[in-house]
């Protein structure tokens, strides 16, 4: 089976992205223990003042959409929804391998 990958960009309302980032840092916490997330990387860019990216590697799609029905995942993504102005995917990935991975 493969593995699957995001490459994902949220988009902040003015002056919130740092919460969000917090957030989504959290979101990756929650993680930690669960075995079908291989990786879950939280970015920001010093020159996108309301973007933050993340980047997931997980043992399969549908691991990562079983996730979404989490109740910890779920209570992040109602803290983040009034600070969030977008989302964008930038890609759907197939992870080969590498360091983290």
């Amino acid at each position: 089976m493969e593995k699957f990958g995001i490459y994902g960009k949220l988009i902040a309302k003015e002056g919130e992205r740092e919460q969000l980032a917090a957030i989504l840092l959290e979101a990756a916490e929650s993680l930690q223990n669960h075995e079908d997330c291989e990786l879950y990387l939280v970015s920001v860019a010093p020159e996108d003042p309301n973007g933050v990216y993340v980047y997931e590697v997980w043992s399969s799609e549908s691991a990562h959409q079983g996730s979404l029905t989490l109740e910890s995942t779920q209570t992040l993504i109602q803290r983040a929804k009034p600070i969030l102005a977008g989302m964008e995917r930038i890609s759907t990935l197939v992870p080969r391998g590498g360091k983290g991975v």
